[in-house]
């Protein structure tokens, strides 16, 4: 896999960006283990965290045809990132 590839993930999900942003809040501040992540900033279609190190982890949410595009970035988060957007719901049907 390549290393552009494997740091930049999207996925579309039936949720609101709102609530994306929320269960990333939720997934990556909410974890007691050596891939916690802190919110470092926010604003209306994305949230950034810092981890372990300083690594960044930024999560954007964006209206997409009827649906939320979702992409996630990290250097070393990657497999994390995976986790949380297989969490989502997926869209009913790719546009």
């Amino acid at each position: 896999m390549s290393t552009q590839r494997r740091t930049l993930q999207e996925t579309r999900t039936t949720l609101e960006p709102s609530r994306v942003l929320d269960a990333a809040r939720d997934f990556f501040s909410g974890r007691n283990s050596l891939y916690a992540a802190f919110v470092e900033q926010e604003g209306p279609t994305h949230v950034t965290f810092r981890g372990q190190g300083g690594e960044e982890i930024v999560i954007a949410a964006t209206p997409a045809e009827g649906q939320t595009l979702v992409t996630g970035s990290s250097y070393l988060f990657d497999a994390q990132i995976s986790r949380f957007l297989s969490t989502l719901p997926p869209a009913l049907v790719s546009p």
